[in-house]
């Protein structure tokens, strides 16, 4: 008897060295699974130059100050680029100078820049994609013209894509350059109901940066001005012109996004500061 004992003894912390060891494979994997739920997702910005990381001073565009307003953990990825229409960023170096019979600018070729081709294949389900244009597209020469129709169609398709990869799109109306009305700033860019309808039939959020931002030049009272951006108020948020944006005009605008995507209940607000 004293020796089952002592032998039973000796067994138990054996059984039970064995088990720990058995279970900490699954505390390890549980752990990595925890780190790779807590990774942020990827932002992706498609835009023109109100939007892009800058090459000078000035212009700023606003989606550069946007990765600070976001918790470690989110990776923004602007690839807007200055210049281009919806059509002219998607399909780089292949949009002519030549108008067709539709009244749309004529594609040598369908191919996809290589911008949206690399964002295609990095994008990965739970990632968004903000898409804004709106600008340039207004232009009625090739190659930036872009009818209305057309710039639906799209945003439209761009929305669908992220969608396919599991990510979540969301549509921008363009943001407003200075245009003033007396002593109110007034609303000044196009493809609005595009925009709104290329979100109803994908079901994406719509944020109107265009109001936001006349609201906010509104409220700093900007309107009326001289036209002097150079000094002042007006030389603190606007380059030389009454469309681009210094660096401190650019964080208001990119706060105004941010600002939207809290009120409207947008989920990527929950990786917000």
């Amino acid at each position: 008897m004293i020796r089952w004992l002592a032998a039973t003894v000796l067994l138990v912390p054996m059984l039970v060295g064995a088990s720990a060891s058995l279970d900490a494979p699954a505390c390890a994997a549980s752990g990595s699974a925890t780190a790779v739920a807590a990774a942020g997702p990827t932002v992706w910005l498609a835009g023109d130059s109100t939007m892009a990381n800058p090459g000078a001073a000035c212009p700023v565009g606003w989606g550069s100050q946007f990765g600070a307003l976001f918790k470690t953990g989110v990776t923004v990825n602007n690839r807007a680029v200055a210049g281009r229409s919806i059509q002219t960023w998607l399909y780089e170096g292949n949009v002519t100078g030549t108008i067709g019979s539709n009244g749309e600018c004529v594609l040598s070729s369908t191919t996809y820049s290589t911008r949206w081709q690399e964002m295609l294949t990095g994008m990965k389900s739970g990632d968004y994609l903000i898409v804004q244009f709106g600008i340039n597209d207004g232009d009625t020469k090739c190659p930036r013209h872009v009818g209305t129709a057309r710039y639906q169609q799209l945003m439209t398709m761009m929305a669908q894509a992220a969608l396919a990869r599991g990510a979540h799109p969301i549509l921008l109306t363009a943001v407003a350059a200075i245009t003033c009305s007396g002593s109110t700033a007034v609303k000044n860019r196009g493809f609005v109901p595009q925009t709104a309808a290329a979100a109803a039939a994908t079901g994406s959020p719509v944020i109107d940066l265009q109001t936001l931002s006349v609201n906010l030049y509104n409220s700093r009272h900007f309107c009326p001005n001289n036209g002097d951006y150079t000094t002042g108020a007006l030389g603190a948020f606007f380059c030389n012109d009454h469309t681009h944006f210094e660096t401190y005009g650019a964080q208001q605008i990119a706060g105004l996004v941010a600002g939207a995507l809290r009120s409207q209940n947008i989920p990527l607000a929950a990786y917000l500061k």
